[in-house]
């Protein structure tokens, strides 16, 4: 349930219609947008507290949410969240890219990577201490070790960082560390680190469960948003099909369909969501197309010796500034800004 306050109702009423509806047990979030004030209720809201709310003033309405996801519906927050970070915007008309190896390997590698993704334009440094592997004798990362790793290369380029959080006991020492937390695909419904999740502020981006339905995934966004964190981005990342020629079928029609039912930022990952490097460009332009708000890029200096074996879907870094310099010219097409830094960048054997 959502009640729509009137426009130019004072703050100090707007807390006690909230006030009134915690009265019932419920818990009251407000979303704040361009035309409207929202307060959603989530809990068990009957109709009495309904009833009641329609005859307080400053209520212009009150709405029954048929969904089961309410905070990460548009019902709740018609408007786009913009995510704010160290002067980054996520989910506004700014295009994001977040760049870098799969796997953090030493301080000098992901120092060099760091460099070059700056230099190509991206945003963001990507890279995992903590790596879910399939077989339980492959690379699994560096551990806490590789987080600051990747936090100094990223301080001393001037780059956000994204890292992967496996776990709820590994998420304050992610969040120390790392600007934005990722949910890989396994653990989109590791309900336990999504609540962990949820009693933070840092920015989760939360991937796409391999076989996840667009309901199932909006689930797992909220029960991050319902523990109190609003900075989630979605990460459609490739769905299992019955093609086998790619890693996963890259679901394109996601980024729309999200953005039609939620408000949160849709981010593409055009690298697990083929698997093959020479898809991962094309990709990338037709995510922009298609109107992701961002992008996540596995770039190495040396892919096909990538610790992690995953090299096959990791640019090489002149392949990389060439996509960062296509997609500057792309992105207003599009309805986008994405300005990059016009660096060069030492070409690598492609």
């Amino acid at each position: 349930m959502i009640a729509i306050i009137l426009n130019k109702t004072p703050e100090e009423r707007i807390s006690e219609i909230v006030h009134h509806i915690e009265k019932h047990d419920v818990k009251a979030h407000i979303s704040r947008g361009v035309d409207r004030t929202v307060i959603g209720i989530v809990g068990n809201a009957g109709p009495v507290l309904a009833e009641q709310l329609r005859q307080l003033s400053g209520v212009e309405q009150v709405v029954k949410i048929s969904k089961s996801y309410k905070l990460a519906s548009r019902d709740f927050h018609p408007d786009p969240t913009i995510i704010q970070l160290k002067g980054v915007e996520i989910g506004g008309d700014q295009l994001v890219v977040m760049g870098g190896p799969c796997a953090v390997e030493s301080p000098e590698q992901i120092d060099e990577i760091a460099r070059l993704v700056k230099a190509s334009g991206a945003q963001v440094l990507r890279g995992g201490a903590f790596k879910p592997r399939t077989g339980p004798y492959s690379f699994q990362g560096v551990g806490v070790e590789g987080l600051v790793m990747m936090a100094e290369a990223g301080r001393k380029h001037g780059l956000l960082t994204i890292t992967e959080v496996m776990t709820p006991e590994y998420v304050d020492v992610c969040a120390e560390y790392a600007d934005i937390l990722q949910v890989g695909t396994r653990n989109m419904q590791n309900f336990d680190l999504l609540r962990k999740l949820g009693q933070i502020q840092t920015p989760v981006l939360l991937k796409r469960g391999f076989s996840a339905t667009y309901d199932e995934f909006l689930n797992a966004a909220e029960y991050i948003l319902a523990g109190g964190n609003p900075n989630v981005m979605l990460c459609e990342r490739g769905i299992r099909t019955f093609e086998s020629y790619t890693r996963n079928t890259l679901d394109l029609a996601a980024i729309p369909v999200l953005q039609s039912l939620s408000h949160l930022p849709v981010i593409s990952d055009p690298s697990h969501g083929t698997g093959r490097r020479e898809l991962v460009e094309p990709m990338s332009k037709a995510s922009v197309a298609a109107g992701a708000n961002g992008l996540i890029v596995e770039m190495h200096t040396d892919p096909d010796n990538s610790m992690t074996g995953d090299g096959v879907q990791s640019l090489f870094p002149d392949q990389f500034a060439r996509l960062m310099q296509d997609l500057e010219k792309l992105a207003p097409l599009c309805g986008k800004r994405f300005d990059t830094v016009k660096e060069p960048v030492a070409a690598v054997n492609s």
